[in-house]
């Protein structure tokens, strides 16, 4: 049997990957991006010097060899179901036995006009790193178009070669849509604290350029006019299906595909970035664009096809990024407003940098989320409480279990006993300090002797 991928993504190696462990079967990667999978989180170190750029492959060359996982260099212009065959731009054809489509997405460009100058880019793809720093040498300003997770990257991106950068984000406060009020401020901060020309509620109205077609500036909603030499596009993405409309496989937003990962078309199946799932589980959304769910859906796809009937079910949601030198950490639900039935207690330390939320049931205040903001914590501990649907009070006796520097949580955890104090004006008593032993016993289940 011949499995063919389209994709050498997170989705599709990982798919590969266990493939080829659970198999003898023939199996084949096409992808015009690279010759080799690359870590795509890594893009932005690379031009700020921290790795090289043969740093960005995981495996070593022979990987692929060894493992007898045969790689194509080209781009699928074609998929012709009913013959089980696709057609290359390069004029080849490959017949498959079962397909996997994992053809990631694509940025979000929205027909403004100026778009298609020399200078107008994302960051996505390892063609867009190059193109990057092909405009970087000599640039005078950078605007940033966007204000999510990658829009702050090529900030900061650009801040680290010393060019000066404008971000247009058309929110009254940075990714306010996911984050609450006070981490969204103190993100907006942290930017202007860094030399960011942050401009919020700000949109792109048109780019400009000269004679040779190059960028020479922006111009905003308000009319200013910003001169610069390169844009950034960071306004979101998309699943990458538009070559995919016309064919009898199904879609929406991306391509459909059940809880095994599965599409409407039999011996096809799809994961990554581009599949919207037609029921995903409660608390997590149809279409994710994360890296680590990619890497789940590869894996369960591998086992579903060659082992066992699998369904992808992906768990509480958690996330985690960074904004410049604040790492962020999520895990449930965390909305960016309350609503009449959920709650939070917040604490925010004096230098601004760090914070903790947790989220909560008003009702029974059973707690279903969690907020750290310059703390790092223990995702299976975070996930345990919500998994169990914890009392909010056991959740904060307990806290430091959750905290990878048992020192540090000095820090925060009597002041949020003080928040919840003036809260709910009752008081929880303070456990003793916890050592990493102890939080390996609450984990799992033995408690008493961190009492």
């Amino acid at each position: 049997m011949r499995i063919v991928i389209i994709g050498n993504g997170i989705a599709g190696i990982t798919t590969a990957r266990f493939a080829r462990k659970l198999s003898d079967h023939e199996i084949t990667v096409i992808s015009s991006e690279s010759d080799y999978f690359i870590a795509r989180t890594a893009l932005m170190y690379v031009y700020m010097g921290h790795i090289r750029r043969k740093d960005l492959k995981p495996y070593e060359d022979w990987f692929w060899e060894k493992n007898r996982i045969s790689l194509i260099r080209d781009h699928v212009e074609e998929c012709i179901f009913s013959e089980k065959t696709l057609r290359l731009r390069s004029g080849q054809t490959v017949n498959y036995d079962k397909l996997v489509i994992a053809c990631g997405s694509k940025p979000n460009f929205f027909n403004w006009p100026g778009q298609d100058l020399q200078g107008v880019g994302g960051l996505y793809a390892i063609q867009d790193l190059d193109y990057m720093e092909e405009f970087s040498s000599r640039l005078e300003r950078a605007v940033v178009v966007g204000g999510g997770l990658i829009g702050i990257e090529m900030a900061e991106m650009f801040h680290t070669r010393k060019i000066p950068v404008t971000m247009l984000v058309r929110e009254k406060s940075y990714w306010d849509m996911v984050l609450p009020p006070e981490e969204s401020e103190m993100i907006n901060r942290h930017i202007l604290r860094h030399g960011i020309d942050l401009k919020l509620e700000t949109e792109l109205r048109e780019i400009k350029g000269d004679q040779s077609g190059r960028v020479n500036g922006v111009v905003t909603s308000y009319g200013q006019k910003i001169p610069c030499g390169f844009v950034g596009i960071t306004t979101g993405v998309s699943p990458n299906i538009e070559w995919l409309r016309d064919t009898e496989l199904e879609t929406d937003r991306g391509i459909l595909v059940n809880t095994c990962l599965e599409t409407n078309i039999p011996d096809v199946y799809a994961a990554g970035d581009c599949i919207q799932l037609r029921k995903p589980d409660p608390g997590r959304k149809a279409i994710e664009a994360v890296w680590y769910a990619g890497r789940m859906q590869g894996e369960t796809l591998a086992y579903h096809m060659l082992s066992q009937p699998t369904a992808y079910h992906p768990g509480i949601w958690f996330n985690s990024a960074k904004f410049f030198d604040i790492e962020y950490q999520v895990y449930g639900d965390v909305p960016a407003q309350s609503g009449p039935a959920i709650d939070s207690i917040y604490w925010e330390h004096k230098d601004g940098l760090r914070s903790i939320r947790i989220v909560f049931d008003r009702g029974s205040r059973m707690v279903s989320g969690f907020n750290f903001m310059g703390i790092r914590a223990r995702h299976e501990v975070c996930e345990k409480w919500i998994r169990e649907k914890a009392p909010l009070e056991k959740v904060l006796s307990d806290l430091p279990v959750a905290s990878f520097d048992p020192e540090s949580s000095r820090q925060y955890h009597k002041p949020l006993l003080e928040v919840y104090s003036r809260k709910f004006n009752s008081t929880i008593p303070v456990r003793k300090k916890r050592s990493h032993d102890q939080a390996f016993h609450f984990l799992h289940g033995n408690t008493s002797s961190t009492r």
